[in-house]
């Protein structure tokens, strides 16, 4: 008898011991691949080996629009995974996805453990964060747009390699003087409608649409056939006439031009950095974004590009409590400072930052910390970012316009109104569609 019943104590003993240490697995969504896959892959194991509760299992479901769709579709299917990887324009499709989601500083101050948005640089924080200030998602691999330039380039053509252009006057100067030199382009930029409209506007400190960019409501409509935005585009139309801007394609197709050495600047992704490094033969410089010296409140801050971590609705505790301990993880300055050197993306923590500088990266690395100077800032209502539905459509409405525009097809005003009226269209369907 009493041997039963040590047996039986024992056998509820191993029972015990093993559903204890039975860890929670987490799902999650993303949209690396590449080397930068291989730092999800890196980051996760990380996390899943500094304890035994919880397990990370990543998981590459295409690039951001299809993951952010199949995220949804698997919501709808009842069988979403506990954190997705969303790209900064799908923010307000998230946003307004009734019921889906679970924001994360609700979450975290739920489990005990929540996380302070201000320990995250401004423009970043702002952008993911609701009305009152909490953040709605987490913060994940932010990018801004900066310029490059080709130091050898700059050599050649008689200019100072140390001091790159501020201005666009200054760009387009120089862009002449190197394609004098021999370069067959001065002046390129990826991601037109990110970079030459939303950042134009919240570098000069203008509003790209109403109500705020989107953050005061539903019924913001674009802005952007307004004089300013008229007379920017008829420069890089001009330039691109004369031939010293051009145009490289939609995304990020034009970043081969500047890699293969036949195009002496750029204005691209800070997440760029760390492929021109690796495929570009020259040596380079990064500076900040052009601005127009006659207006009085530029430069302001540039915006984010990116992504940020979404959490579903209707998870179980030990799920979000799994979550939160790996949000606080991510977001620790050791983790934002080595992800932020590995990948090129800003370190979205202030204490990332620091430890980045203090650890002498920047001396080392010149130009590295040019994004997070750029995002740094006190954001006004026209440069938190801009928040609308559709806004990949919009972009695609705006890119096939600016092609029309630098190719001579278009005056800059008419394409400008077309841009609006298209895409308020698609404002006004978002708008009703989720009402």
């Amino acid at each position: 008898m009493r041997t039963t019943t040590f047996a039986l104590s024992l056998a509820t003993a191993i029972a015990m011991m093993g559903s204890a240490h039975a860890a929670t697995e987490i799902q999650f969504w993303h949209s690396m691949e590449g080397a930068l896959g291989d730092r999800v892959q890196e980051l996760t194991e990380t996390f899943n080996q500094s304890q035994n509760d919880y397990v990370i299992k990543p998981s590459y479901k295409g690039n951001y629009n299809e993951s952010m769709n199949a995220g949804i579709a698997a919501f709808r299917a009842g069988s979403a995974p506990d954190i997705l990887q969303v790209f900064e324009v799908g923010t307000a499709t998230m946003m307004n996805a009734q019921g889906a989601i679970q924001p994360v500083q609700e979450m975290s101050e739920k489990v005990g453990k929540p996380l302070d948005p201000s320990q995250f640089i401004g423009a970043v924080a702002g952008y993911y964060s609701s009305g009152d200030g909490k953040l709605i998602s987490m913060p994940f691999n932010s990018s801004t747009p900066v310029l490059y330039y080709n130091k050898d380039a700059f050599t050649k053509a008689g200019l100072d390699p140390n001091s790159p252009p501020t201005t666009w006057e200054e760009v387009a100067a120089a862009a002449k003087k190197i394609r004098d030199a021999g370069y067959e382009c001065g002046y390129t930029s990826s991601w037109p409608s990110w970079i030459l409209l939303e950042n134009f506007a919240a570098w000069h400190n203008l509003p790209y649409a109403s109500e705020d960019n989107g953050f005061g409501g539903l019924n913001a409509r674009l802005e952007i056939d307004k004089p300013e935005f008229i007379d920017h585009l008829t420069f890089l139309a001009d330039m691109s006439k004369d031939g010293t801007f051009t145009y490289g394609g939609r995304g990020d197709t034009s970043n081969a031009l500047f890699t293969s050495g036949n195009c002496g600047m750029f204005t691209g992704s800070s997440g760029n950095r760390a492929n021109i490094i690796k495929t570009g033969q020259f040596e380079f410089g990064t500076s900040t974004l052009p601005y127009y010296a006659d207006f009085p409140d530029a430069p302001q801050n540039s915006i984010i590009g990116g992504a940020s971590l979404w959490v579903f609705a209707n998870k179980s505790d030990d799920v979000y409590d799994g979550i939160t301990e790996f949000f606080h993880f991510i977001s620790s300055p050791e983790q934002a400072a080595a992800w932020h050197q590995a990948t090129g993306y800003v370190p979205v923590t202030l204490e990332g930052y620091r430890l980045t500088d203090e650890s002498g990266y920047y001396d080392e690395n010149v130009g590295a910390d040019v994004a997070v100077k750029q995002l740094d800032a006190l954001t006004t209502e026209n440069s938190r970012g801009v928040r609308l539905g559709f806004l990949p459509q919009i972009r695609d409405i705006e890119d096939g316009e600016m092609e029309k525009i630098f190719s001579g097809q278009v005056t800059p005003e008419q394409g400008l109104q077309t841009m609006v009226q298209r895409g308020n269209e698609l404002l006004d369907r978002f708008e009703r569609s989720v009402k």
